[in-house]
C-alpha cells in the first residue's frame, strides 16, 4: 500500500481544500475550508458558476448574504462527495464577540438545513480565543458541533474540551514557522524534524492529554508542511492535509507506523492543567508562539474574508 493508505489505518484523513476534483481524487472522510481557500477557489474558472449563483440569488441582499451563500454552496458541493463532515468558518473579524459568533452560527446551520443537510455533517469552526470557546460551549449544548481553529497551545486545547467541542485544530506548521523565525540562522532542521518537530510535539502533547483524563473532543493535525509532520502524528484521531501533502503521500510507499496511541497516553503522567478564565488568558499570554500566532491567523483570515468580499462587491457591481 502506498503511506496514504497505510496512514488511512491509523487516522481518518481530511481533505484540507476547496477543491473538488482533489477531494474526488484522494477520497478523505471529511473536508475542512476557510477564507483563504474559498478566495483561491473561486477564482479558479471551474468555481466561478458557485460565485456567480450566489451573487444571482441573493444580490439583492447584500454582501454579508452572498458570502454566506457562497460558504454553503461550497459546502453543500463537498457533501456530495465526502461521506462525512464538512467544516464551515465563521467570520474570524468576530472572535473576539461570543453573542455574534453564535448567531452566525446559527445561521450557518439554518442555510444548511435549507439545503437538507442535518447540522450533524456540519462542522462551524470558530478560533480558539476565550470568546470562541464560550460560543462554542452553547452552540455544543444546542447540538451545533464545532470545530476550534487557530490553536497553538494546550491551554486552548483543554478549555475546548472543557467547553465539549467536538474537535479541535491544532495547527503544525505555523508552530513550526514560528520557532524557526526565532532561531534564525541558528536553526537546525534535522534537530527539529520528525518527533522532534515543535508542531509536532504540541499535538502530541494535546493528544496524550486528552486520552489520559477521558475527554472525548477529536484531536485533528493541521496545518502541515511536510509529509514528514504528518507521518510522525500517524495515529492522531484525525488529520487534515492538503491536495500537495495527499499526492506525497500516495506516491510514497515505505512504511507508516502508528505514533500515536490511546494505551501510550493513559499509561504517561500528565498534570491537570487550569483552564478558568484568568489561568486560560495568563497561560496564553505567557506563551509568546501561541498569541502570536493566534493573533496573526485571526489577522489573515480576516483579510482574506475582506478579500473575498471585495470579489463578490465587484461580481454585484457594489463597489
Amino acid at each position: 500500500m502506498n503511506q496514504l493508505a497505510q496512514l488511512k489505518q491509523f487516522t481518518t484523513v481530511v481533505a484540507d481544500t476547496g477543491d473538488f476534483q482533489a477531494m474526488k481524487k484522494y477520497t478523505p472522510q471529511d473536508a475542512t475550508t476557510n477564507p483563504s481557500l474559498i478566495l483561491k477557489a473561486v477564482q479558479k474558472p471551474e468555481y466561478r458558476p458557485l460565485l456567480e449563483k450566489a451573487v444571482r440569488d441573493h444580490h439583492d441582499a447584500g454582501i454579508d448574504a452572498v458570502m454566506d451563500a457562497l460558504l454553503i454552496a461550497f459546502g453543500a458541493e463537498i457533501l456530495k462527495i465526502v461521506p462525512g463532515r464538512v467544516s464551515t468558518e465563521v467570520d474570524a473579524r468576530l472572535s473576539f464577540d461570543t453573542a455574534a459568533t453564535v448567531a452566525k452560527a446559527h445561521h450557518l446551520i439554518a442555510l444548511y438545513e435549507q439545503q437538507g443537510i442535518p447540522r450533524e455533517r456540519v462542522l462551524i469552526k470558530i478560533a480558539s480565543t476565550w470568546e470562541g470557546i464560550r460560543a462554542a460551549e452553547v452552540l455544543q449544548r444546542e447540538g451545533i458541533r464545532c470545530n476550534m481553529t487557530l490553536l497553538f497551545s494546550l491551554v486552548q486545547a483543554v478549555a475546548c474540551a472543557e467547553a465539549g467541542a467536538q474537535l479541535i485544530s491544532p495547527f503544525v506548521g505555523r508552530i513550526l514557522d514560528w520557532h524557526k523565525k526565532q532561531a534564525g540562522d541558528r536553526w537546525n532542521p534535522d534537530a527539529h524534524s520528525g518527533d522532534e518537530d515543535p508542531g509536532v510535539q504540541s499535538v502530541r502533547q494535546i493528544y496524550d492529554y486528552y486520552k489520559r483524563f477521558g475527554y472525548h473532543t477529536e484531536v485533528m493535525g493541521a496545518s502541515f508542511r511536510n509529509t514528514d509532520q504528518i507521518l510522525s502524528l500517524a495515529g492522531c484521531d484525525l488529520l487534515t492535509i492538503s491536495p500537495e501533502l495527499l499526492e506525497e503521500l500516495a506516491a510514497g510507499t515505505a512504511p507508516v507506523e502508528r505514533k500515536l496511541s490511546v494505551d501510550d497516553a493513559q499509561a504517561g503522567h500528565i498534570p491537570r492543567v487550569r483552564c478558568d478564565e484568568p489561568a486560560f488568558r495568563w497561560q496564553l499570554n505567557e506563551d509568546a508562539m501561541a498569541t502570536e500566532k493566534l493573533a496573526e491567523g485571526i489577522r489573515a483570515f480576516a483579510a482574506d474574508a475582506v478579500k473575498l468580499e471585495a470579489l463578490i462587491g465587484t461580481a454585484t457591481g457594489s463597489r
